[in-house]
C-alpha cells in the first residue's frame, strides 16, 4: 500500500531531523563550542535586552500612572524619555540606597571586630591552657609540634623557585583580569546603549517581530509562538514585580518588628534581608545569617531572639504574603517553584532560580491549557477543586443535551 504526499513529507522531515540529531550527537564538541562562541559575540546584547526589559517596568508604570493624562503630540513626544530617565533614576536611587545603608554598617562592624579579635584570642588561649592542665595529653601534642623543625634554608629555595616561574604565570593572569575588566565594562556600555535603543522603539521592534513572525511561519505556528511570547512577558514581569512588593514588605516587617524589639542595626538588617529577598525561598535566609552575626558582636542572647523573630515572620511571610503576592502573580503551585528554584539553582546558580520560575510557569500553563483542551474536546471535565469525582460534562455537551431533550425539557 503506497503512502500519500502528506505521508512521505512527514516521513522526509522526521528523517531530515534523525539526520540532524545524530549529527548533533557525533559533533556535540564543536556545537557546544560554535554555540559558546556566538553566546560570547551576543553577550551584551543578551544583556541589554535584560536591563531594557527590567526598566520597562518602572518606565510602563510611569507612562501608564505618573503621565497618563499627557495628550498631544508634544507631550506624547516628552513622555518616553522622560519615563525612561525616571526609571533609570529610580533603579539607581534605589541601588545606592542599600549600598550606602548597608555597606558602611558592614565596614563598621568588620572595624569592631577586628578590634575585639585580641581579646578573643587571648581568652581562647586561657581555655586552651585550662584544657591542657585538665588533659595533659593535650599539651604533650603541643609539645612534639613544637619540636618540628622547619627548614628555612629548602622554604627560601621554594620561594624564589615559585617567583622566578611564576613571575610569568602571574603577570599573565594580571594582564587577563585586566582585559576581562576592560571587557566587561564595554560590554555593560554596549548593554545599556542597546537597551535604551530598545525602550525607546519597542513598539516598532515589536511590530516588526510579528510581521517577521507572520511572513515566515504558517499561521497556526506564528500564532502558537506570538502566544507562547505574550505568556512568557506576563510572566516574567508578574514574577519580578511582585518579588520585589514582596522583598519590600518583608524588609519593612522586619524594620518594624526589630525597631519594637529595640534591636541594633534594624534600618541595615531590613534593607539587607530585603535585597537578598529577590533570591526566591533562601535569599532570607541568607540576610538572616549575616544580620544574626551582626548581633552576635553586640549581644548573643539578642541574636537568638533575632532568629526566633525571623522564623516567625518568614513563617507569616511563606504562607501568607508570598502565595498571594508572588504564587497568584505566576500561577504556579508551591512544589513547582521549589523545583524551579532547585533546577535553575543547580544549573545557573542566582539567575537560574530567578530564571527558572517564570519559565516553569509558562511550560505549566501551556501544558494546563493543552491538557483542558484535549479533555474538552473528549467531553470531559475535571473541576480543580477535586479530581477523586465522575468528570461533569462542560456547558457545550450540556447545552447540547439540553437541545436534544426539547425546549419544554431544557426550560425545565
Amino acid at each position: 500500500m503506497g503512502f500519500s504526499k502528506e505521508k512521505m513529507k512527514q516521513i522526509r522531515w522526521l528523517m531530515v531531523l534523525a539526520a540532524a540529531l545524530i549529527l548533533g550527537i557525533i559533533y556535540s564538541k564543536e556545537l557546544f563550542g560554535g554555540l559558546a562562541f556566538i553566546f560570547r559575540i551576543a553577550k551584551p546584547f543578551l544583556y541589554g535586552g535584560v536591563i531594557a526589559f527590567v526598566l520597562n517596568l518602572p518606565m510602563k508604570a510611569f507612562e501608564n500612572k505618573v503621565f497618563r493624562k499627557w495628550r498631544g503630540k508634544a507631550a506624547a513626544k516628552l513622555k518616553r524619555p522622560l519615563s525612561l530617565v525616571l526609571s533609570i533614576v529610580a533603579v539607581n536611587l534605589v541601588i545606592t540606597i542599600v549600598i550606602g545603608t548597608v555597606v558602611p554598617q558592614v565596614t563598621a562592624t568588620a572595624a569592631e571586630v577586628g578590634k575585639k579579635i585580641p581579646a578573643f584570642a587571648e581568652r581562647v588561649m586561657q581555655e586552651l591552657d585550662a584544657l591542657a592542665v585538665q588533659y595533659p595529653e593535650i599539651a604533650g601534642k603541643v609539645t612534639e609540634l613544637e619540636a618540628v623543625e622547619i627548614n628555612w634554608d629548602s622554604l627560601v629555595d621554594s620561594v624564589i623557585d615559585f617567583l622566578r616561574n611564576g613571575a610569568g604565570d602571574m603577570l599573565t593572569s594580571t594582564v587577563n583580569v585586566a582585559s576581562g575588566i576592560i571587557g566587561g565594562i564595554v560590554n555593560i556600555v554596549i548593554a545599556f546603549i542597546f537597551a535604551l535603543y530598545i525602550l525607546a522603539q519597542k513598539e516598532k521592534l515589536g511590530n516588526q517581530c510579528v510581521r517577521i513572525v507572520s511572513a515566515y511561519l504558517p499561521e497556526k505556528a506564528g500564532g502558537a509562538i506570538l502566544e507562547v511570547c505574550s505568556m512568557l512577558h506576563k510572566n516574567f514581569s508578574n514574577f519580578i514585580t511582585g518579588q520585589c512588593l514582596e522583598a519590600v514588605i518583608l524588609g519593612t516587617l522586619f524594620v518594624a518588628a526589630m525597631t519594637i524589639c529595640r534591636m541594633p542595626y534594624a534600618l541595615m538588617i531590613g534593607v539587607l534581608i530585603a535585597f537578598t529577598a529577590l533570591i526566591p525561598i533562601v535569599g532570607a535566609f541568607i540576610g538572616c545569617v549575616v544580620g544574626a552575626f551582626l548581633i552576635l558582636i553586640d549581644n548573643p542572647l539578642m541574636a537568638m531572639w533575632f532568629v526566633i523573630m525571623f522564623l516567625v515572620i518568614q513563617q507569616i511571610e511563606g504562607n501568607l504574603i508570598y502565595p498571594k503576592v508572588v504564587g497568584n502573580s505566576v500561577g504556579l503551585p508551591s512544589i513547582w517553584v521549589l523545583m524551579a528554584v532547585s533546577l535553575g539553582g543547580s544549573l545557573f546558580g542566582v539567575s537560574g532560580m530567578l530564571f527558572f520560575i517564570p519559565l516553569l510557569s509558562t511550560v505549566y500553563a501551556l501544558i494546563r491549557n493543552g491538557v483542558n483542551r484535549r479533555n474538552a474536546a473528549k467531553g470531559k471535565y475535571f473541576p480543580l477543586e477535586t479530581q477523586s469525582r465522575e468528570p461533569e460534562a462542560p456547558e457545550s455537551a450540556k447545552s447540547e443535551t439540553a437541545k436534544k431533550k426539547g425546549p419544554d425539557t431544557a426550560s425545565k
